[in-house]
């Protein structure tokens, strides 16, 4: 159970996954030593998933964003195995969500501008398994990005 100073050391890491943990234990008032059990628990339990570095993705050259919203022709359990593999595979998605309704998934896709996209999405979206039909839209501007929950 996530109790409230479990959510505290979420929230602060959040903002700073590179804090170091005296720090971390002061923040939320706690000695070090139980800090970091917390914390070694909160990772043993799967609710930090891992640390990683957030990247202006323009700054890399991959500063061209589209979302694409992608239809299955079925949505046997084979089908959707297929598909969904075959997207976790695609460096270039670097999102991807499996929808209720139609359609079916929603896929964040970067590349370096409208002809690199144009060949991702020709050479790979487009031959993704069990394809009835892709539409893409062009990301005008990040206006949140994937940020913290609401802790």
């Amino acid at each position: 159970m996530i109790d409230k100073l479990d959510r505290s050391i979420l929230r602060i890491l959040q903002g700073d996954g590179r804090i170091t943990a005296t720090a971390l234990a002061n923040d939320v008032g706690l000695t070090l030593a139980p800090c970091h059990r917390r914390l070694k628990d909160l990772e043993a339990d799967g609710v930090i998933r891992g640390y990683r570095a957030e990247i202006d993705a323009a700054k890399v050259g991959l500063g061209f964003g589209t979302m694409v919203f992608a239809t299955l022709r079925e949505t046997s359990r084979e089908a959707i195995r297929a598909f969904e593999e075959a997207v976790v595979a695609e460096p270039q998605v670097v999102e991807a969500y499996r929808l209720f309704g139609d359609p079916d998934y929603l896929l964040k896709c970067v590349a370096a501008d409208l002809p690199g996209y144009q060949r991702l999405y020709d050479e790979r979206l487009a031959a993704l398994p069990g394809l009835a039909k892709l539409t893409s839209t062009i990301v005008m501007r990040d206006l949140k990005g994937a940020g913290g929950l609401p802790l």
